[in-house]
């Protein structure tokens, strides 16, 4: 068995023992971190296998894994708002019902979803074997690497759409960047390019999480009093997002 498939074996199974950790959290309910840290996990999950897509085993575990992510979506989106609110010393204009966190950090943990994801880890590294051992994975690394360049080609034209979407150029360099850390040898990606997607990811990220609670504003009327320091601070990381981008043209350029 290559070195790549070996590591990646042991690195699904350290995620998994995270998952079986987060798991206990949740149902606890210990603490405030355990359901970020999860998806996390999931991220990191997701990002391992999405360049080894199409490979015998790999695609139900990896479309189990963006199922909770999915479903875990809303109720992190709300912790942050609340988070935001505190902040800024606000948190009596939203009622933050305690014990229905617990509720919901508890159904996480029990869903079927969680459930059905953990199943396929518990199945996957006698498949990921077998495959290897029918020469299955032969080629694994050719393909991360052809997938991962993909990748940063579609970043290096979307940098430089007039009419760039900030929201799949956030996608894109959370895929490239998230990538790029998990197979630093295919991607060909200093540390020096990871620290700058990390600042562009970083500032997207706050730049949307800006424009759902201005969205949010307009729907619940208690959160009126936010919009005005809700919309500075959009534009203020409108403006760090578009330096930040700038500062990735050298890392990704046009192939010829």
């Amino acid at each position: 068995m290559s070195d790549l498939i070996e590591r990646s074996l042991q690195r699904v199974l350290a995620l998994q023992v995270r998952l079986y950790a987060c798991q206990a959290r949740l149902s606890g309910f210990t603490d405030a971190e355990a359901l970020h840290d999860l998806r996390i996990t999931l991220r990191q999950l997701r990002s391992l296998l999405r360049p080894m897509r199409g490979l015998a085993t790999l695609d139900a575990l990896e479309q189990a894994a963006a199922v909770l992510g999915r479903l875990t979506g809303p109720l992190r989106d709300r912790e942050v708002l609340m988070a935001e609110l505190e902040r800024m010393g606000l948190t009596r204009l939203l009622a933050f019902d305690q014990e229905a966190h617990a509720r919901a950090f508890a159904a996480v943990a029990s869903s079927r979803e969680l459930a059905e994801l953990i199943a396929l880890l518990d199945s996957w590294p006698v498949a990921w074997r077998e495959a290897a051992r029918r020469g299955q994975l032969r080629s694994v690394s050719k393909r991360i690497r052809r997938r991962l360049r993909r990748q940063q080609a579609q970043l290096a034209q979307a940098l430089r759409d007039p009419a760039h979407d900030r929201h799949r150029l956030r996608l894109l360099i959370k895929r490239v960047r998230y990538a790029g850390e998990t197979y630093p040898l295919q991607s060909g990606l200093d540390r020096a390019a990871l620290a700058r997607l990390k600042r562009a990811q970083s500032a997207l990220g706050d730049w949307h999480d800006h424009l759902q609670w201005l969205a949010q504003s307009e729907v619940i009327e208690a959160l009126h009093p936010c919009r005005e320091a809700w919309l500075q601070g959009q534009l203020a990381a409108e403006e760090r997002a578009d330096g930040a981008l700038i500062a990735l043209f050298g890392d990704f350029p046009l192939s010829e």
